[in-house]
């Protein structure tokens, strides 16, 4: 339930980080949380990059084949899966932009053709919020005097969409989740590279891939729990309980596949 402040007014409830105090900023304003789809973007790439190089590692390893194997398969799939999940990106976010302006038209014919209907509809939807009947009708009655404003106002309330021109650039978010997918994905295969001067026993080296995945997953979660104001423990465990899972899954396979159905070079 929101708070009222001292003149009366809403307020938003507060982040607090993991002792429970209020995450503040220097004048004591509450901390903003970062763009909501750059966190996305960087935590989902992030994440699925760790998982899929860490997966391929274990299965690769689950088939005795060299480190060397290891680092072609997992730098190929790497770059490979990463500029996918980049024009993936840019294409979702592409056609959500293009979905958003065919709306706005819709709402704007809606509006012209349908003027009061369409006030009726803001009306309602204001009451519902709690406004009385006076109010209601003043915001509406000011919104319908500017078109553009109130086309954005039905589009936001009614389907949840922000106009084009305020969207983040498609470009812009298939960039970023290509770059996180390369940084976070380099983790799981850094082991093979760090540990060949010190040894050259793969069993090791896919430890030291089992621990570079595991601090990798754990600095996400604690990134993601920073970002949104979480709880650094649980957030960890989630991402770390993710790898732990799809890794297992992996190495599993390739054990099997190998000594059980016997698929051997």
């Amino acid at each position: 339930m929101a708070e009222t402040n001292s003149n009366g007014g809403f307020r938003a409830p507060l982040l607090r980080s993991l002792d429970g105090e209020l995450e503040k900023g220097k004048n004591g304003r509450p901390k903003e949380p970062w763009k909501g789809e750059v966190v996305k973007s960087i935590v989902y790439a992030g994440l699925d990059a760790i998982v899929t190089s860490f997966s391929l590692i274990s299965s690769i390893s689950a088939g005795h084949l060299s480190s060397v194997d290891v680092l072609v398969l997992g730098f190929a799939n790497l770059v490979a899966d990463g500029i996918s999940m980049g024009f993936g990106d840019y294409v979702s976010s592409s056609t959500e932009k293009d979905v958003a302006a065919k709306e706005r038209t819709v709402t704007e014919w809606d509006i012209i053709n349908q003027h009061r209907s369409q006030k009726e509809e803001l009306l309602r939807h204001y009451q519902q919020l709690g406004m009385n009947d006076t109010d209601a009708n003043t915001v509406v009655n000011i919104f319908a005097k500017y078109r553009d404003i109130m086309i954005d106002e039905k589009m936001a309330v009614q389907k949840g969409l922000l106009p084009p021109d305020q969207a983040d650039k498609p470009w812009k978010s298939g960039l970023i989740t290509f770059t996180a997918f390369i940084v976070f994905g380099c983790a799981p295969l850094l082991a093979f590279i760090v540990l060949i001067p010190f040894t050259r026993n793969d069993t090791y080296k896919f430890i030291g891939a089992c621990v570079f995945s595991a601090v990798a997953l754990a600095l996400l979660g604690i990134a993601k729990a920073k970002i949104a104001g979480q709880n650094y423990a649980l957030s960890a465990s989630i991402t770390l309980f993710n790898g732990l899972i799809a890794g297992a899954a992996a190495y599993g396979i390739g054990w099997t596949l190998r000594n059980v159905a016997g698929l051997e070079e």
